[in-house]
């Protein structure tokens, strides 16, 4: 998704010359060609993510709109406190794109996981937050939500190859889309991982299982309205994200706003992805 979204802000940039992109000493074979494009409007701030969440605090003051890029435990938690005092207090348009949600650099460790990032960015009021499921949507993502008013955390995966069936690119901000439609079980799911749960679906159609398969890469604002529509049709729903069981899609649904109170006896289940990690 990286090289998807390096593309999309490129064509955005061309047109809005508020488009400010800033790295902590990343983004090597990404993000290259806007540099070379938009030289002024580029800037490497070396490892110093707090410093680049202040600096673009002051670009989106003047009427810019930054977008800052790290691996995402590095853009969603070294600058964590000026995030909230910065673009979030004032409901300036930042825009923290975090790369490598989940285990998706496994191979660097734990320092690396990014398995908590979407509970701490979804506390945060007024702050928006969006996971695509592969680059296609990573493009509409950015292309739908660059210019909203305030604050934007976006978590986009690494893998450049992968097309979500039945998803085609699609993203609305505050919606859900079904890209798989079966009679006997739903599974939530949101980023990358989302790969995953079409195969899952795939071994439980060979056993006479028919699934549906609910993508939710809006997180805030979150598309309750749909989920509870999803719920009433099953009996028995999952969520599948690799995140911490903490803030999971279980929990938010069961603690959100939503009238889930009608569903008393719903199993809802949660594959502990992140719970397996060997520390």
């Amino acid at each position: 998704m990286r090289h998807a979204f390096a593309k999309a802000l490129y064509d955005i940039a061309e047109s809005d010359e508020r488009i400010v992109l800033m790295t902590a000493d990343l983004g090597f074979m990404v993000l290259e060609d806007f540099a070379r494009a938009y030289p002024s409007r580029f800037y490497n701030v070396g490892v110093a993510e707090a410093n680049m969440i202040g600096l673009a605090t002051g670009l989106a003051a003047s009427g810019y709109i930054p977008f800052v890029y790290s691996i995402a435990t590095f853009a969603s938690m070294r600058g964590y406190e000026q995030i909230r005092n910065g673009p979030i207090l004032h409901q300036l348009p930042v825009r923290v794109i975090g790369v490598g949600g989940g285990f998706e650099y496994g191979h660097a460790g734990i320092t690396h996981h990014a398995l908590e990032d979407l509970a701490i960015a979804r506390v945060q009021p007024g702050l928006a937050v969006v996971a695509p499921a592969d680059h296609l949507q990573a493009s509409a993502a950015i292309r739908t939500t660059y210019d909203l008013p305030g604050p934007i955390y976006y978590r986009i995966g690494k893998r450049e190859d992968y097309v979500l069936p039945g998803l085609e690119g699609r993203f609305r901000i505050g919606r859900a889309d079904v890209v798989r439609e079966g009679p006997d079980i739903l599974i939530v799911t949101l980023g990358s991982i989302s790969a995953e749960v079409v195969k899952a679906a795939d071994k439980l159609a060979e056993n006479g299982v028919g699934t549906t398969i609910c993508v939710v890469s809006s997180l805030r604002p979150a598309p309750y309205g749909d989920l509870m529509d999803l719920l009433e049709r099953f009996p028995v729903s999952l969520t599948v994200e690799e995140h911490y069981t903490e803030e999971v899609w279980v929990s938010r649904l069961r603690n959100s706003s939503g009238d889930f109170s009608k569903l008393p006896d719903h199993p809802l289940w949660c594959a502990r992805i992140a719970d397996l990690c060997v520390w």
